[in-house]
């Protein structure tokens, strides 16, 4: 059974590592943050809220019609801010799932957006996620591209995240991981309870904090290359396509 009601939040901070000020980097003149919210909104799955850290990315929103919430810059994951920005608001709980996705997506499309939810049918998932096959093989070692092992039966469009890193060998059921999470409620409130874990420590992937303490992840597969913005190269290429 799908969720009832569903919400998108999509954290957003200046002070990335790989890409500085990311979110406000521009492509044909708007901001990326701006490219991602629009695209969240068109999906049509629930009000979208960005979750920010700086006040200059709230006021980006703000000023294109969208509601911004300001949570604390120390966050160490995205997960963590959309929790805060989901208590404040919706402290009455009238979302039963929340959907994270990443600034750095401005090419995601609404179909994609919604298909995230489809691993949730299964009442035994707590998150869901999505990937799509790697073509070149050089993806396999390329620091800045997640990758997801899953335990995916032949023919089927979702399966059960066994693994993640950023470095993996080419075998079967080795995919491109995409920063889209829904989350069901409940999961969220769990995950932001627990301590960082040791794997998600080394690897900076705060999925090891689910995996590591038995909430599981379940992946549906898409047939767009989705790349997220990680570097100038990135940068470049996505001004190309959009």
């Amino acid at each position: 059974m799908l969720p009832n009601k569903s919400i998108i939040i999509i954290p957003a901070r200046l002070k990335s590592k790989r890409l500085p000020r990311k979110p406000l980097l521009t492509i044909n003149n708007d901001p990326m943050i701006l490219h991602v919210w629009r695209r969240s909104v068109d999906a049509k799955v629930g009000p979208v809220i960005v979750a920010c850290a700086d006040k200059e990315i709230a006021d980006i929103i703000q000023d294109a019609g969208g509601k911004a919430v300001m949570t604390d810059p120390q966050h160490s994951s995205g997960s963590d801010r959309i929790y805060e920005a989901l208590q404040i608001i919706d402290p009455n709980m009238e979302y039963d799932t929340v959907i994270n996705i990443q600034g750095d997506l401005p090419a995601i499309e609404s179909n994609t957006i919604k298909c995230t939810l489809t691993p949730l049918k299964n009442k035994d998932v707590g998150i869901a996620t999505l990937a799509f096959r790697i073509i070149d093989d050089e993806d396999f070692n390329n620091s800045n591209i997640v990758k997801v092992k899953i335990l995916l039966e032949e023919g089927r469009p979702v399966g059960r995240a066994i693994d993640f890193s950023r470095i993996m060998k080419k075998e079967k059921n080795c995919y491109h991981h995409v920063g889209v999470y829904a989350f069901r409620r409940k999961i969220l409130e769990r995950f932001h309870s627990l301590q960082v874990s040791e794997r998600e420590k080394t690897e900076n992937l705060e999925q090891f904090r689910a995996l590591d303490n038995n909430i599981r992840i379940d992946v549906a597969l898409i047939d767009k290359n989705l790349f997220g913005i990680d570097t100038l190269d990135d940068l470049e290429r996505i001004r190309k396509i959009l």
